[in-house]
């Protein structure tokens, strides 16, 4: 089975504006350290399948009859979309019309936490309370943070405000931001199966008929024998008056000649 995955990430807003911890609002700089972690949690899934019927192919375009009846287009369909047909994976140049298609489709969504935590060092260069105070970094260089509004700031232990920072102390600034997302993934299968094979043609077949022999009545094939009650005695009488008559005949003839 040839799946198709892809993946999207939805974020939201922590009711509440987040965490914030020692929390300057920091400006995008090199000395501005960031780092990422993600807390995952219990995926849900669901199923969707959807199944219809190729009515129509033409270069990469494909129409579809749903199981609805609804026909859909779907143009420019690329070559990497497969239908698994019988353990084959066909493309859209090898589907035919009359083709069933199903389609399933798996979503994942996984819930997590991006927490990102930015962090910088240095030394009061200069402090304007409440709005923003300027830092001596560690590669020398001197920057300007805005305060958020309540911040609190711990100097050697001690928890203070904007106001309590003096030129030379030390301040670790930490900005901390949780964000919770919502990960979705689609796993997308196609099986498919060809229509039936059309019937063989109807081939003309040569019918042979037989007559059997019409036996003849019984009375026509007494016709042609004798019966049993003639006899050969007239044949043999004829035949002996013809001899007589020979040998007459032959007498009257030597009569003459003498």
């Amino acid at each position: 089975m040839i799946a198709t995955r892809f993946s999207r990430t939805i974020s939201r807003s922590l009711l509440g504006g987040g965490a914030l911890c020692m929390a300057f609002a920091l400006p995008s700089a090199a000395q501005v350290q960031t780092s990422k972690t993600a807390t995952h949690g219990e995926p849900t899934h669901s199923v969707q399948v959807e199944r219809g019927e190729v009515v129509y192919v033409s270069g990469n375009d494909v129409m579809i009859k749903g199981e609805d009846g609804e026909l859909r287009d779907f143009n420019n369909v690329p070559d990497s979309v497969t239908v698994n047909v019988d353990g084959q994976q066909l493309n859209v140049h090898q589907i035919k019309p009359g083709m069933k298609i199903e389609k399933q489709t798996i979503t994942t969504t996984t819930p997590r936490v991006v927490t990102t935590v930015q962090t910088v060092t240095g030394k009061v260069w200069h402090v304007s309370p409440p709005s923003y105070v300027i830092l001596r970094l560690e590669d020398g260089t001197n920057q300007e943070f805005n305060i958020p509004k309540g911040q609190k700031f711990m100097i050697d232990g001690k928890e203070t405000d904007a106001f309590g920072l003096r030129k030379g102390m030390k301040v670790d600034a930490q900005k901390v931001v949780e964000e919770p997302e919502l990960v979705v993934t689609q796993e997308v299968t196609r099986t498919g199966k060809l229509p039936p094979a059309p019937p063989p043609p109807k081939q003309d077949m040569a019918i042979l008929i037989v007559s059997a022999p019409v036996a003849q009545p019984e009375t026509e094939m007494a016709a042609t024998k004798l019966p049993k009650t003639a006899s050969d005695l007239p044949l043999i009488g004829l035949l002996g008056a013809l001899l007589c008559a020979v040998s007459l005949t032959a007498m009257l003839i030597r009569t003459i000649a003498a």
